[in-house]
């Protein structure tokens, strides 16, 4: 049975390496990984699926300000273990994580990532199109959904990472090792 949960800091190292097996070292090379480094994901919305005590997917929130500081949650990576593709679990930590956006009253959250994918959730990228990434982009793929009607509307500028500056405590030390070791190999 598979269990999505709250992230705990015993879970950072294991996602790292889950994040190596779904998208290899050109992941820190993104624009979205440049505006979630150095930061913790909002508060509560950092959600780990585990089977068996294994870490098998993952998927986190960001603070960001959409323009003209108008606040917004930025998701990604959502990531499943390779052996799992398929299944339907990504679509439930999708789920679970945008739930917990919306209890939490957070009104728009953004992404770039599968278009065709994303759609079935609510994401087009119409509700992104006066925004911008602050580095090189997709724009096809750079996609919005609007938790509370009109969140997004009007929206321009540049997206801008918000939020807490202090990373988790020492495993995020270990984890931020672990992903200079990897971008150097």
């Amino acid at each position: 049975m598979i269990q999505i949960r709250d992230e705990i800091a015993s879970d950072i190292v294991v996602r790292e390496h889950l994040l190596d097996a779904c998208f290899g070292p050109g992941r820190f090379l993104k624009t979205s990984q440049r505006l979630r480094e150095g930061r913790q994901p909002a508060r509560g919305l950092a959600l780990t699926a585990v089977q068996e005590d294994r870490l098998v997917g993952t998927v986190r929130l960001w603070d960001v300000e959409a323009g003209c500081g108008r606040p917004a949650l930025l998701l990604g990576p959502l990531a499943v273990d390779p052996s799992l593709q398929g299944v339907g679990l990504g679509g439930a930590l999708m789920r679970a994580a945008l739930a917990r956006a919306a209890e939490c009253g957070h009104g728009a959250v953004l992404l770039v990532g599968d278009a065709p994918y994303y759609a079935r959730f609510g994401f087009a990228p119409e509700k992104a199109a006066g925004l911008y990434m602050p580095g090189p982009f997709e724009r096809e793929r750079f996609l919005g959904l609007e938790l509370q009607a009109g969140a997004l509307e009007g929206a321009e500028g540049v997206l801008r990472a918000t939020g807490a500056l202090e990373p988790l405590p020492e495993v995020a030390a270990e984890a931020a090792a672990f992903a200079a070791r990897r971008r150097a190999a």
